[in-house]
C-alpha cells in the first residue's frame, strides 16, 4: 500500500549500537527516512511498561525488537517526521509514552471478537491527521489479542469499538501527521477508506 501510495518502503533491521539505544543512535541509521511506518507484530514484553508477565497468552516477545522499536517510536515522536503506528505499532507508541496493555482482552464478557474478523468501530468525531475523513462508523480488518489499557499521556482516542477498545489515537500536542491504528489497513486494500490512510501518510511525507 505505500508503495502504490507513491513511496518507497524500506525495512530496518533491529540492531542496537550497544546497551543503551537512543535518538542520536537511530537518527543515524535512520535520518534518511522521510516518515516511519511502526507495524504490527508480536506481544511487547510486559516488563516494557512496568509489569510482570501475567497471562499465559503473551507471545512472540523479542527483546531486541522491543528495544529497537521503542526507540524508534521515541525518536520518531521527537521529530517532525510523518508517523503511522499499526497494532503492535500502536501499542509500541502507547508504551514509549508511558502507557500500559491489557496483556489478554480473553473475558467473556467481551462484546466484539477481535481476532481474524472484521467488525465495525464508531468515530469519536474530531482530531483525524490532515487527509483522513472517515465515516462516523466503518469496519476494519483486526487480527489482536491486547489493547490499551492506561492510554499514556498526549494521545488522543479517534474511535472505538463496540466493547470500547481504543482502535484509533492521535497526538494533537505533536508537530507533524501521526496516526495510530488498532486494526491493519493492508488486509483490505481495495477499502477506500483503509486506502486513503496510507495515502494520506505517504503525502505527509512528500
Amino acid at each position: 500500500m505505500v508503495h502504490e501510495a507513491g513511496a518507497e518502503p524500506l525495512s530496518s533491521l533491529p540492531w542496537p549500537d550497544g546497551p543503551t539505544l537512543g535518538a542520536a543512535d537511530i537518527e543515524s541509521r535512520l535520518g534518511f527516512a522521510d516518515a516511519v511506518l511502526l507495524p504490527g507484530g508480536g506481544d511487547l514484553d510486559p516488563t516494557s511498561y512496568g509489569e510482570p508477565v501475567s497471562s499465559e497468552h503473551v507471545y512472540d516477545v523479542d527483546p531486541l525488537q522491543d528495544t529497537v522499536d521503542l526507540a524508534i517510536a521515541r525518536w520518531a515522536i521527537e521529530s517532525t517526521r510523518p508517523l503511522l503506528a499499526v497494532c503492535r505499532g500502536l501499542h509500541v507508541v502507547n508504551v514509549a509514552l508511558g502507557g500500559t496493555l491489557e496483556q489478554h482482552m480473553s473475558a467473556p464478557h467481551r462484546e466484539v471478537v477481535h481476532r481474524e474478523v472484521r467488525h465495525h468501530v464508531t468515530s469519536d468525531g474530531d482530531g483525524w491527521p490532515p487527509g483522513v475523513g472517515v465515516s462516523s462508523s466503518f469496519p476494519v480488518s483486526c487480527y489482536h489479542h491486547q489493547r490499551i489499557e492506561r492510554l499514556a499521556t498526549g494521545l488522543q482516542v479517534l474511535a472505538r469499538a463496540g466493547d470500547d477498545t481504543v482502535e484509533a489515537v492521535s497526538m494533537p500536542t505533536r508537530e507533524g501527521w501521526f496516526l495510530g491504528v488498532q486494526w491493519h489497513p493492508e488486509d483490505t486494500p481495495a477499502d477506500a477508506t483503509q486506502a486513503q490512510l496510507v495515502t494520506a501518510f505517504v503525502d505527509a511525507a512528500r
